[in-house]
Protein backbone atom coordinates (compact mmCIF):
# COMPACT_ATOMS: atom_id res chain seq x y z
CA UNK A 1 0.00 0.00 0.00
CA UNK A 2 1.73 3.03 -1.22
CA UNK A 3 -0.09 6.10 0.57
CA UNK A 4 0.98 9.58 -0.80
CA UNK A 5 0.02 10.98 2.13
CA UNK A 6 3.29 13.14 3.29
CA UNK A 7 5.39 11.27 0.91
CA UNK A 8 7.58 13.07 -1.59
CA UNK A 9 8.40 10.89 -4.84
CA UNK A 10 10.96 12.55 -6.96
CA UNK A 11 11.18 11.43 -11.03
CA UNK A 12 11.17 8.03 -12.71
CA UNK A 13 10.69 6.80 -9.46
CA UNK A 14 9.87 2.49 -10.32
CA UNK A 15 8.10 0.71 -7.21
CA UNK A 16 7.89 -2.96 -8.31
CA UNK A 17 4.55 -4.53 -7.29
CA UNK A 18 3.30 -1.33 -5.45
CA UNK A 19 0.51 -3.37 -4.37
CA UNK A 20 2.93 -5.12 -2.06
CA UNK A 21 5.40 -2.04 -1.08
CA UNK A 22 4.72 0.22 2.19
CA UNK A 23 5.63 3.39 2.54
CA UNK A 24 4.80 5.72 5.29
CA UNK A 25 4.99 9.00 6.00
CA UNK A 26 3.69 11.74 8.82
CA UNK A 27 2.59 15.11 9.34
CA UNK A 28 5.96 15.48 11.84
CA UNK A 29 8.24 13.03 9.06
CA UNK A 30 7.30 13.18 5.49
CA UNK A 31 8.96 10.64 3.65
CA UNK A 32 11.26 12.00 0.86
CA UNK A 33 12.37 9.50 -2.21
CA UNK A 34 14.76 10.43 -4.76
CA UNK A 35 14.77 10.92 -8.35
CA UNK A 36 15.47 7.30 -10.56
CA UNK A 37 14.85 4.93 -7.78
CA UNK A 38 14.01 1.09 -7.89
CA UNK A 39 11.75 -0.09 -4.78
CA UNK A 40 11.76 -3.81 -4.59
CA UNK A 41 8.52 -5.99 -3.48
CA UNK A 42 7.43 -6.81 -0.07
CA UNK A 43 9.58 -3.91 0.84
CA UNK A 44 8.87 -1.14 4.10
CA UNK A 45 9.80 2.31 4.27
CA UNK A 46 8.86 4.06 7.47
CA UNK A 47 7.77 7.97 7.83
CA UNK A 48 10.85 10.52 8.02
CA UNK A 49 13.22 8.40 5.54
CA UNK A 50 15.16 9.86 3.06
CA UNK A 51 16.36 7.99 0.12
CA UNK A 52 18.84 9.67 -2.41
CA UNK A 53 18.75 9.55 -6.05
CA UNK A 54 19.44 6.79 -7.97
CA UNK A 55 19.29 4.24 -5.60
CA UNK A 56 18.30 0.71 -5.79
CA UNK A 57 16.43 -0.71 -2.66
CA UNK A 58 15.76 -4.96 -3.51
CA UNK A 59 13.28 -6.78 -2.25
CA UNK A 60 12.02 -7.56 0.93
CA UNK A 61 14.22 -4.10 2.92
CA UNK A 62 12.62 -2.93 5.93
CA UNK A 63 13.78 0.56 6.55
CA UNK A 64 12.30 2.30 9.79
CA UNK A 65 12.01 5.99 10.63
CA UNK A 66 14.93 7.72 11.20
CA UNK A 67 17.03 6.10 8.40
CA UNK A 68 18.66 8.15 5.75
CA UNK A 69 20.55 6.45 2.58
CA UNK A 70 22.07 9.05 0.12
CA UNK A 71 22.58 9.44 -3.56
CA UNK A 72 24.21 6.37 -5.53
CA UNK A 73 23.23 3.75 -2.78
CA UNK A 74 22.03 -0.31 -3.38
CA UNK A 75 20.43 -1.78 -0.80
CA UNK A 76 20.35 -5.66 -1.22
CA UNK A 77 17.74 -8.58 -0.88
CA UNK A 78 16.09 -8.60 2.79
CA UNK A 79 18.34 -5.33 4.41
CA UNK A 80 16.91 -5.05 7.53
CA UNK A 81 18.15 -1.73 9.56
CA UNK A 82 17.04 -0.98 13.21
CA UNK A 83 16.51 2.27 14.89
CA UNK A 84 15.46 0.70 18.53
CA UNK A 85 18.53 -0.31 20.49
CA UNK A 86 16.35 -0.70 23.40
CA UNK A 87 12.83 -1.71 22.42
CA UNK A 88 10.21 -0.89 23.50
CA UNK A 89 11.52 2.78 23.86
CA UNK A 90 10.03 5.79 22.48
CA UNK A 91 10.28 7.41 19.49
CA UNK A 92 12.32 10.19 21.08
CA UNK A 93 15.09 7.83 22.05
CA UNK A 94 15.70 5.73 18.84
CA UNK A 95 18.62 6.57 16.77
CA UNK A 96 19.43 7.49 13.62
CA UNK A 97 21.53 5.74 10.72
CA UNK A 98 23.35 7.13 8.08
CA UNK A 99 24.62 5.42 4.58
CA UNK A 100 26.64 7.54 2.66
CA UNK A 101 26.57 8.17 -0.67
CA UNK A 102 27.85 4.97 -3.20
CA UNK A 103 27.66 2.41 -0.07
CA UNK A 104 26.22 -1.16 -1.23
CA UNK A 105 25.17 -3.33 1.65
CA UNK A 106 24.75 -6.95 0.41
CA UNK A 107 21.52 -9.05 0.87
CA UNK A 108 19.93 -9.88 4.25
CA UNK A 109 22.30 -7.57 6.50
CA UNK A 110 21.34 -5.73 9.66
CA UNK A 111 21.91 -2.68 10.66
CA UNK A 112 22.05 -1.67 13.86
CA UNK A 113 20.65 1.87 15.19
CA UNK A 114 23.01 4.61 15.16
CA UNK A 115 25.32 3.61 12.50
CA UNK A 116 27.17 5.74 10.11
CA UNK A 117 28.15 3.78 7.00
CA UNK A 118 30.85 5.47 5.02
CA UNK A 119 31.37 6.49 1.23
CA UNK A 120 31.64 3.79 -1.46
CA UNK A 121 31.53 1.27 1.67
CA UNK A 122 30.50 -2.47 1.13
CA UNK A 123 28.84 -4.36 3.62
CA UNK A 124 29.30 -7.96 2.87
CA UNK A 125 25.74 -10.51 2.69
CA UNK A 126 24.53 -11.71 5.91
CA UNK A 127 26.40 -9.05 7.91
CA UNK A 128 25.55 -7.44 11.44
CA UNK A 129 26.29 -4.25 11.55
CA UNK A 130 27.10 -2.96 14.79
CA UNK A 131 29.85 -0.40 15.40
CA UNK A 132 30.23 2.42 12.16
CA UNK A 133 31.81 1.58 8.98
CA UNK A 134 34.81 4.27 7.81
CA UNK A 135 34.96 5.25 3.68
CA UNK A 136 35.56 3.23 1.31
CA UNK A 137 36.03 -0.26 3.25
CA UNK A 138 34.79 -3.13 2.95
CA UNK A 139 33.30 -5.30 6.42
CA UNK A 140 31.27 -8.52 6.99
CA UNK A 141 30.60 -11.26 9.02
CA UNK A 142 28.71 -11.10 12.23
CA UNK A 143 29.40 -8.75 14.03
CA UNK A 144 30.36 -7.25 10.75
CA UNK A 145 34.99 -6.54 10.28
CA UNK A 146 36.78 -5.06 8.45
CA UNK A 147 38.27 -7.63 6.01
CA UNK A 148 41.77 -7.51 4.97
Amino acid sequence: MVDLSYVEIGESVKIWHPEFVNIYGRKDAICKIGNLVNIGAFTEIGPGVIIGDRCHISAYCFIPEGVVIEDDCFIGPGVVFCNDKYPFSHRDQWEKTLVKKGASIGARATILPGIIIGEKSLIGAGSVVTRSVPNHIIVAGNPARRLK
